[in-house]
């Protein structure tokens, strides 16, 4: 329970401006991705990483915190 806690305590913080900056370019990624994935057409496998880097991009920028605050 203590790591959900934490990660609660994580996902609320302020987010450093660097890591904001990660986050956009992580989620302009990821909504690319699905752009390439969505047609019936080739480059389901490039839009498929392009989501799943742009989540995990995403996600691991919200999780950072600034620790000199």
């Amino acid at each position: 329970m203590e790591v959900l806690k934490n990660l609660k305590n994580r996902w609320l913080a302020p987010t450093p401006n660097f890591w904001k900056k990660v986050q956009s370019v992580g989620i302009v990624i990821g909504g690319l991705g699905a752009v390439f994935v969505a047609p019936p057409f080739g480059l389901t496998v490039v839009g498929g990483y392009m989501v799943a880097v742009g989540s995990v991009a995403g996600v691991l920028s919200q999780l950072t915190i600034d620790e000199q605050r």
